[in-house]
């Protein structure tokens, strides 16, 4: 893969989440029966950071939960070719029935992930809405899913590939458009 562009920087990164947060507070009318879901991997900081930045905006403490897919995904086949998913750690602490649910991710692309994500998280509990933030929306769905708040749209072709890189993971905050 080659590098074609950087989309995001650090400050611009900051930028858009201090936006999505500002969004998801105006939309649900404050904090309350919110609860925020990160889908792994770099969902989870990225909800992470959404909560810090709420708590600063309105002094209260959104409920937090991590969301391991893996086991919901259609492609299992296709992307794990030892037919062995890797189950990772799941952490939703909180009741989701009657809440708010907001799903966190970095990417949103085919709608599939989005779609696994809500079926995880109805076999958990039963929310009275879904809601979804995505920090990329590059388009090319799948299935009729949509962001109800993104930090940067970003249309693609199908030969290139958006790599989100974030501080807690991968020592730098950037987005940027790779080739095939």
């Amino acid at each position: 893969m080659k590098k074609k562009t950087e989309i995001l920087d650090t400050a611009a990164v900051n930028r858009a989440l201090t936006r999505m947060s500002h969004e998801i507070l105006e939309k649900n009318k404050g904090g309350e029966d919110l609860v925020l879901i990160g889908v792994k991997t770099r969902g989870v900081p990225l909800a992470k950071r959404i909560q810090e930045k709420i708590k600063q905006i309105e002094a209260i403490e959104v409920p937090f939960g991590e969301l391991d897919i893996t086991m919901y995904r259609d492609d299992l086949k296709k992307v794990n070719i030892s037919n062995e998913p890797e189950i990772n750690s799941a952490t939703i602490d909180v009741e989701l029935t009657g809440k708010n649910v907001i799903l966190i991710d970095d990417v949103l692309f085919t709608g599939r992930t989005v779609r696994a994500a809500m079926d995880a998280v109805m076999d958990i509990g039963r929310p009275s809405q879904i809601q979804l933030g995505v920090l990329v929306d590059r388009g090319h769905r799948e299935l009729p899913i949509r962001a109800d708040y993104v930090g940067k749209n970003i249309p693609t072709s199908d030969k290139e590939i958006i790599v989100v890189q974030l501080n807690e993971i991968d020592n730098s905050d950037q987005v940027s458009i790779y080739e095939k």
